[in-house]
């Protein structure tokens, strides 16, 4: 690579530095990301919408002087509204809709950081999977093994850090969408606590409540740095998280104390965890005994069996509501929608406004149950995943078998749409590798509100196991 040729030694905060210090402009960062992306994205297809006159335009006309001032930042192709840029949701039915023309206020909040928009990321049609292989664009392919999935929705985010085009991008999360993708790709990503991040003007919530926007990053700080700069209520806003009592970049490195910590390896649906997985959760439980933490085996007592039919009853009926919003005010035909998402259409139109109440009640009631249990643990530690990436595919929206496609996401990902039900902060942390030198993640959960705590132990368990300067081979 020509220019800058250390940027990829360093996150985002680190880019940034630079730049404040004078010691690199902000067009020479992007011209490096560009570089990159010209390089790398054939490989893995996780950027389909260059904007790269855009960056460079937001540059010559000046950047605020945010704490990210100057970083390349790309924007996933869902929920993030950008005034004058189109927006497909990954589906052939909205490729052709018209940009709107207002930024949604958190595109705002990440150009008020000085962040500079250069593109759109790759997604699933409407983010309903949990791989990210859309007719419109083809599939993006996990960094590390060309042949599995990076994750979904925000698949073309973690596969775009992951290859080092950037140090983070924007994700959003409503069953696993951030943490998946970050699992696979070896990243850190956070779901925030509901209500953390806004959605305004545009939505009030998404998918019940489930969905809520942040990024995936290479290191904890930068997470917690950019949750700084973009939480807080938009107006109207139907419910806000709690404010920090202190900025979260100031949690990062914290004494976190001695944590009581619970662990699981029960899911929810009963599927089976992987062995590598399992490894890697008693792996980073000996760590956090290591550390001084209390760590005891300990699973909540919730209603399994209501969750994934919860979520199930919350998507379907939102994809009847979102299918809705085409411009032209016109329903789908078969074959402008993938298969999926055809069968979430139908079986919407037979969900009954009691069945959607009793579905947010089910959720609520997951809630105060894990609420009762934080009563007792500051966190909760599951695997990130029950099994490795599955091969592109596996998990397809062109499954005809609507069931069998939901019992597969489940499978792979059974602990993560269980906290989109309760609303609580979850992550997901790079912290071992399996024996073909695939990422292994685990995920920590802390109490609603409390993302403080996380990036406390966070920050502990990446100075015992840093991953950073792991990369795969085609970003080597």
């Amino acid at each position: 690579m020509g220019g800058f040729t250390d940027y990829e030694y360093y996150d985002a905060t680190g880019l940034a530095d630079l730049v404040r210090q004078r010691l690199i402009t902000p067009l020479e960062l992007l011209e490096a990301a560009i570089e990159r992306v010209e390089a790398r994205n054939p490989v893995v297809n996780a950027v389909t919408m260059p904007l790269y006159d855009y960056g460079r335009r937001a540059i010559a006309e000046g950047l605020p002087d945010g704490p990210f001032r100057g970083v390349p930042f790309l924007v996933k192709d869902l929920g993030a509204v950008i005034a004058g840029v189109p927006m497909t949701s990954g589906s052939r039915f909205f490729a052709d809709t018209p940009p709107a023309v207002a930024d949604s206020e958190h595109v705002k909040r990440l150009k008020r950081a000085g962040l500079v928009i250069f593109g759109r990321t790759n997604t699933c049609e409407l983010g309903l999977s949990l791989t990210c292989e859309p007719q419109l664009h083809g599939p993006t392919k996990n960094p590390w093994d060309q042949t599995r999935i990076s994750g979904g929705s925000s698949g073309g985010a973690a596969a775009a850090v992951g290859v080092r085009m950037l140090p983070m991008a924007h994700a959003s999360d409503g069953f696993g969408s951030i943490r998946a993708p970050a699992a696979c790709c070896g990243l850190v990503g956070l779901k925030p606590t509901r209500g953390r991040a806004t959605m305004a003007p545009y939505l009030g919530e998404s998918l019940g409540g489930l969905v809520i926007g942040h990024a995936v990053t290479l290191t904890v700080r930068d997470c917690a740095r950019l949750l700084d700069a973009t939480s807080g209520p938009g107006p109207g806003d139907p419910y806000t998280a709690p404010a920090p009592i202190r900025p979260f970049a100031d949690e990062v490195g914290a004494d976190p104390g001695a944590l009581r910590i619970a662990w699981t390896a029960q899911t929810p649906n009963g599927t089976p965890i992987d062995a590598e997985c399992r490894r890697a959760l008693g792996d980073v439980v000996r760590i956090c005994a290591g550390l001084g933490h209390r760590v005891d085996e300990a699973d909540p007592a919730i209603e399994r069996e209501a969750v994934a039919p919860a979520f199930l009853t919350l998507a379907a009926a939102n994809t009847v509501v979102n299918l809705a919003g085409h411009p032209g005010r016109r329903t789908p035909n078969p074959d402008e929608i993938e298969r999926v998402t055809w069968g979430m259409w139908k079986r919407g139109q037979g969900v009954s406004g009691a069945d959607y109440v009793r579905a947010t009640q089910t959720a609520h009631r997951l809630g105060r149950q894990m609420a009762a249990f934080h009563a007792d643990w500051d966190v909760l530690l599951t695997p990130g995943l029950a099994t490795l990436p599955p091969s592109l595919g596996y998990i397809d929206m062109m499954l005809d078998d609507l069931d069998e496609y939901w019992r597969r996401v489940f499978c792979m990902s059974p602990f993560t749409v269980w906290f989109n039900l309760t609303g609580q902060p979850a992550m997901m942390l790079p912290l071992g590798r399996s024996a073909s030198g695939l990422p292994l993640a685990v995920q920590l959960v802390a109490r609603w509100g409390d993302e403080a705590t996380l990036f406390r132990l966070a920050a502990q368990l990446e100075a015992m196991r840093p991953w950073f300067h792991d990369k795969p081979l085609v970003a080597r």
